[in-house]
């Protein structure tokens, strides 16, 4: 008996096998240190003049770099360096040239060949513990998001007594939690509070007088703030999730912490300018009709251009919809090529777009830009607020509006991408600030690597040196199958883009051990039945085809338990299993059809009278 394989099955693990070698290639080619410009303002693009200050000031630093490479649009510039010390050089010098108007971030640039980009090739994605990354910890402005949630409540209430025809002198905001109306008598008061009681029982109703102007003052009782509160630090959490998914980060984590504040992790992110840019802009859109040129200034505000600090105008103070209400945003271009926002609101932002909208043609809406920003003070705990927000669209009404929208006058591409990008991830309920920020760099990372490469060497090491003594040929095809293993789980894990940590090290060692008891079992099989009588090709059929269940068996109910591991656990927890399911299945592959095909190929068409085993 004669152990052949057809040819089509051959081709197939050859095949299989040359997949896995050009897709784990990009693994073996290790990343610069590099350092990167971003403006510091979104949309900003990065001019001539920046780099040669940029470039002047790394030669004045005797800083050996590559020429810069300007990203497609501008929008941030890469330099390489020499290694991690020249890095941490290069920013300071970098910094200090360009100025605070630019961003300078430490990164990390690939070094794949192109033409294995170009067959959509990449390394592994490393996590936090590898590749270092950013950690943030934001703190929730929870006086902000009480202060929010009253300003729509009274838009709400004001725009309720229109409708009913009950007339109020005036409304305002007092203190941190009330909302005063004004009446002429007070017959029109009590009717007012009868009105909207029933609708709002989160406040209580209180009356007061001043003079001939009768009040009624709601003021938000102790368990609405509290759940506000809780509703602005859950929505933030999900919508931090949604725009770290919409970043392309994997493996992050992002989670509560305490009362106020939420922990962000991204592994292999070192451009914090981004980073900071996408994570903690509120990026919410107001609508405001431009106020008419006879109300008073008590009923308006009046706005700057957001690409225009000059030009201003007077819009109302009541807001038609925010971007609370969008519910899908994609960047888009016009007519004439230029960057836009096409936005759908939900049904209720819709039916408020309309009714404000059906008796305003010809008349000119807003729309307000709003964005939060903090930095940290020198004393590292008091911190400098600033809001920021600016028209960026200005248009007549020609017709009644709906749902959709279109946002003009914006920048530039990428200052519409993000916009859309933060639209549909989700506005925060409430402002949030970064009260700390660490970047743990990739030399910390590169001993975790070196650590974790030395353990699957010695392991590869010890487990290639018995299996080569002790069954002599047949070890030599273990080896080769197990050095294939470890090529095609690179490959996957780099073609899925899993995220290799300190704990999917640990899975991989495990899978040398795994990938070796099946070859164990197939191999004293093969002694037992040559132990036997049975002549050497017969035996080696039998030894594949009768360890074939015990080995599918063994494996199959750890891949189960890799599963489960996967579905319930959280972080490293989860890289551990990915790892261990991975190495799994390739250890089926190259153990039970690349080694029975090495052998095939080696004595298969022999005839034999002994095995080296």
């Amino acid at each position: 008996m004669l152990n052949k394989y057809p040819l089509w099955k051959n081709l197939l693990i050859l095949i299989v096998v040359l997949i896995g070698v050009v897709y784990a290639l990009p693994n073996f080619y290790p990343d610069d240190y590099a350092i990167q410009i971003t403006g510091a303002r979104s949309g900003a693009t990065i001019d001539q003049r920046t780099l040669e200050r940029a470039t002047a000031a790394l030669e004045q630093a005797d800083i050996q770099f590559q020429q810069p490479e300007i990203s497609e649009g501008g929008g941030d510039a890469l330099i390489r360096l020499g290694g991690a010390e020249e890095q941490l050089k290069a920013k300071a010098a970098v910094q200090a040239a360009v100025g605070d108007d630019y961003v300078v971030a430490l990164n990390l640039a690939e070094t794949t060949p192109e033409w294995l980009a170009a067959l959509g090739a990449g390394p592994m994605t490393l996590g936090l513990d590898l590749r270092g990354g950013v950690h943030f910890m934001l703190e929730v402005d929870m006086a902000a998001a009480v202060e929010q949630r009253l300003e729509v409540y009274s838009s709400e209430i004001k725009r309720r007594l229109r409708d009913e025809r009950i007339r109020y002198r005036g409304g305002a905001q007092e203190g941190d939690r009330s909302i005063v109306l004004q009446f002429q008598s007070e017959a029109v008061r009590d009717e007012a509070a009868s009105e909207i009681r029933s609708d709002y029982d989160q406040f209580r109703f209180d009356t007061r007088q001043q003079g001939d102007v009768y009040e009624l003052v709601l003021t938000l009782s102790d368990a609405a703030v509290q759940e506000i509160k809780d509703y602005a630090l859950a929505q933030n959490l999900t919508t931090l999730r949604n725009r770290v998914n919409e970043l392309g980060v994997a493996e992050p984590l992002v989670q509560r912490q305490g009362d106020n504040q939420i922990v962000v992790e991204l592994p292999g992110v070192q451009d914090t300018a981004q980073a900071k840019r996408v994570l903690g802009a509120t990026a919410n859109l107001e609508f405001r009709l431009e106020a008419r040129s006879s109300a008073s200034d008590a009923e308006t505000v009046r706005m700057s251009f957001r690409d225009e600090p000059n030009r201003t105008a007077r819009l109302e103070r009541e807001i038609i919809v925010t971007g609370e209400s969008v519910s899908n945003a994609q960047q888009g271009f016009d007519d004439t090529g230029t960057p836009q926002v096409n936005i759908t609101l939900d049904s209720v932002g819709g039916s408020a777009m309309t009714r404000a909208t059906r008796n305003a043609i010809q008349r000119r809406m807003a729309v307000v830009f709003i964005e939060h920003t903090s930095e940290l003070a020198e004393d590292g705990e008091s911190r400098v607020r600033e809001t920021q927000q600016g028209i960026i669209s200005l248009a007549t009404i020609q017709s009644t509006l709906g749902s959709d929208f279109r946002i003009t006058g914006l920048e530039s591409i990428s200052e519409a991408a993000e916009l859309a990008l933060l639209l549909r991830a989700g506005s925060l309920a409430a402002p949030m600030y970064f009260v700390e920020e660490r970047t743990i760099g990739p030399s910390l990372g590169a001993k975790n690597i070196e650590a974790g490469v030395l353990s699957v060497q010695i392991g590869f090491a010890a487990v290639f040196l018995f299996m080569l003594v002790y069954y002599r040929l047949f070890g030599l095809v273990a080896n080769i199958s197990l050095t294939v293993n470890l090529i095609l789980l690179v490959a996957a894990m780099s073609i899925i883009s899993a995220t290799l940590t300190l704990p999917g090290i640990a899975g991989i060692v495990l899978t040398v051990g795994m990938a070796v008891d099946a070859n164990v079992l197939i191999f004293e099989r093969i002694k037992e039945e040559l132990r036997e009588g049975v002549p050497p090709q017969s035996a080696i059929n039998a030894g594949y085809g009768r360890a074939f269940v015990s080995i599918v068996d063994a494996n199959i109910t750890t891949l189960l338990v890799a599963v489960i591991l996967f579905a319930v656990g959280t972080g490293p927890v989860k890289g551990f299993a990915v790892t261990l399911s991975l190495g799994i299945l390739t250890s089926l592959f190259t153990s039970i059809l690349l080694g029975r095909a090495i052998i095939n190929g080696v004595i298969g068409g022999k005839k034999l009278e002994s095995l080296s085993i």
